[in-house]
């Protein structure tokens, strides 16, 4: 797996940790942020990526500096990594949701401590910077949490703005467009890799939905970051707020009423 920068100042980072040269597993997205020295690892993977992961993270951040681990939801594609990590950083911070946390010990390290994120969201600081972890319930999962980082306007989307790309993507859909250039057909193309089906099929509930863009518009984000596929920078993230409104969602249910 590979790293790229997503925002960096002297100080401030984010990463994205992507792309399976080899497609055994879906492909998922790991984030690392960065602040004065103390890092945190966002959705850490699954048990079958976890030593490309470790490499690609430790070649980043040295291990020291790795406080803490953010987990969205209970799915192992999320998290099954947990008792790897914690066997290499017994001294790490986890934060869970709380709704999940009795499940998501099922994944090993039964001693682990966790720090429960209530359903309303909570706040921590890293390296003096103030992080929040934003409810996104039922996206896809009845208790689930993004990460918004309000400095950098970074925003840690989880499973939502997902697409199902094939290896050797960028990471981001189309930086360039950030100057304007060639951008519908970008988001397009990426639309095109799963997204649509991904969304339909997996967000269960229109006013979830509904009430999570409504909360994404008084934010203020310059780029969204989801757990598969590539990253939405510049108005690639408006594209994707408009786009993702006016897609129902839940589609099964309507398949099992025809």
């Amino acid at each position: 797996m590979k790293a790229a920068p997503v925002y960096e100042t002297s100080d401030h980072r984010w990463w994205v940790i992507y792309d399976q040269e080899e497609q055994r597993v879906i492909d998922s997205n790991v984030y690392v942020v960065e602040s004065r020295g103390e890092a945190m690892i966002l959705d850490p993977g699954g048990f079958e990526i976890f030593p490309q992961v470790f490499a690609a993270v430790t070649e980043i951040v040295p291990p020291s500096a790795i406080r803490a681990a953010f987990v969205s939801h209970q799915d192992p594609d999320i998290a099954s990594s947990l008792p790897l990590w914690a066997a290499c950083k017994p001294d790490m911070q986890w934060y869970v949701p709380k709704l999940w946390n009795g499940f998501i010990r099922h994944y090993g390290a039964l001693d682990t401590p966790f720090i429960d994120i209530p359903d309303e969201g909570l706040d921590m600081v890293l390296g003096g910077r103030r992080l929040e972890f934003v409810p996104a319930h039922y996206l896809h999962a009845s208790s689930n949490f993004h990460v918004y980082d309000p400095e950098s306007r970074v925003y840690f989307s989880g499973d939502v703005g997902a697409a199902l790309l094939p290896p050797g993507h960028a990471p981001f859909i189309d930086r360039r467009d950030i100057a304007g250039a060639g951008g519908d057909k970008a988001f397009a193309d990426h639309i095109q890799h799963g997204a649509r089906y991904f969304h339909q099929r997996w967000m269960p509930s229109n006013r979830a939905k509904k009430d999570w863009i409504d909360r994404m518009r008084m934010l203020k984000v310059d780029v969204l970051c989801p757990q598969h596929g590539a990253i939405y920078a510049g108005p690639h993230v408006k594209r994707f707020l408009d786009w993702f409104e006016a897609l129902p969602v839940g589609i099964a249910l309507d398949a099992n009423q025809e």
